[in-house]
């Protein structure tokens, strides 16, 4: 069977920092964009040709960020081109988007280049939350930003969400999922706002308001509407392919600055820093994996996902502690793998697990 492979781009730049962002990106470096694109090419190029499966052997692309909008689609030109051997028919290509600089002429463009899915980082449809959260645009170009998306032709939209802020009600939640739900989208992820080290809000952590009530609101509309909750924070009327990818612990390629790939049992760091990156594209640290954490993370992150644990991966103690889970209906067995019934209780259930 052909070796298949998941691979990330990442893109640093960055037109404003959000205050609950801890990502590896930058507002202030613009003038690195060009040759910070060559040297992306030339890191998959080398990447691309050590890898094992050959060409047709990337099954999912996701160019991530940062913000991937603020660089002009003709600069991604060398790099579809260098990728386009390698890419396996019907292949998912992602990108991620901002609304304010996800302009028609730029949808347009990517889509020529042969992206087929689009994720806009929403993150609300309240102008009060957005100013909280440090959003670059309002509730009105979001809305725009979806509706130019599928008139230009783009079949899978995905939007992110962030809830369990001190502005989140209820109320408010619930009027939050009908406008996504109104709109031409496939996907959503909701995340609850995170207290991350380094960010703005680390020195307010009262802006966050932890809220199971609304992780429930959100899970329980989209379920109802039809929509699979197929991990902690994701639902589709599709899934994203690429992600689902990371959760069966497929191989992967991560092609940039602060872009982690795994394969096999190696973990690869390149440079973080964008001009250390440019100057060395082919630099990697690598990390040598063993075999009980990759047994350890396959469990983790298949308990928070559909994607469920082989038994046969199991050790004897483990396999009767998840048939402790399954008489007390936390988990499923079925087709010879466990399914965890709450994605909300993962990490507890894993941590049972491994005992």
């Amino acid at each position: 069977m052909k070796q298949t492979h998941l691979l990330y781009l990442h893109i640093p730049f960055c037109d404003s920092k959000c205050h609950y962002c801890s990502f590896n990106s930058y507002v202030d470096r613009f003038e690195l964009r060009e040759s910070y694109m060559k040297a992306l090419a030339k890191q998959l190029r080398h990447d691309l040709e050590r890898l094992e499966g050959g060409e047709g052997s990337i099954e999912t692309l996701f160019i991530g960020g940062g913000t991937p909008s603020t660089i002009e689609p003709a600069l991604y030109e060398p790099i579809f081109s260098v990728l386009k051997p390698w890419l396996a028919e019907n292949a998912e290509i992602t990108t991620e988007a901002n609304p304010n600089s996800a302009t028609a002429s730029w949808l347009r463009g990517m889509r020529a280049l042969g992206v087929n899915r689009i994720s806009f980082g929403v993150q609300s449809f309240f102008d009060d939350k957005l100013k909280l959260l440090g959003r670059a645009h309002r509730a009105d170009d979001a809305v725009e930003a979806v509706l130019n998306a599928a008139e230009e032709g783009f079949e899978h939209i995905s939007i992110d969400l962030i809830y369990a802020t001190c502005l989140d009600t209820p109320g408010r939640i619930e009027k939050e999922i009908a406008q996504a739900l109104s709109l031409p989208i496939d996907h959503l992820s909701a995340y609850e706002l995170t207290i991350e080290e380094g960010t703005p809000f680390q020195k307010s952590p009262e802006v966050r308001r932890e809220s199971l009530e609304q992780a429930h609101i959100l899970r329980d509309t989209l379920v109802s509407h039809g929509w699979r909750h197929y991990e902690i924070s994701n639902f589709g009327l599709d899934i994203c392919r690429h992600n689902y990818g990371y959760w069966e612990y497929k191989p992967y390629l991560g092609v940039g600055c602060g872009a982690v790939g795994r394969i096999g049992d190696e973990r690869l760091y390149p440079h973080t820093d964008p001009k250390r990156y440019i100057d060395d594209p082919f630099f990697k640290r690598v990390e040598r994996l063993r075999p009980e954490e990759m047994h350890e993370e396959k469990i983790f992150l298949g308990l928070r996902s559909s994607v469920g644990i082989d038994a046969k991966m199991l050790t004897e103690a483990e396999k009767a502690r998840c048939e402790l889970l399954v008489k007390e209906e936390k988990v499923t067995f079925r087709d010879g793998r466990y399914f965890n019934n709450d994605y909300l209780l993962s990490d507890e259930i894993a941590l049972f697990i491994l005992g």
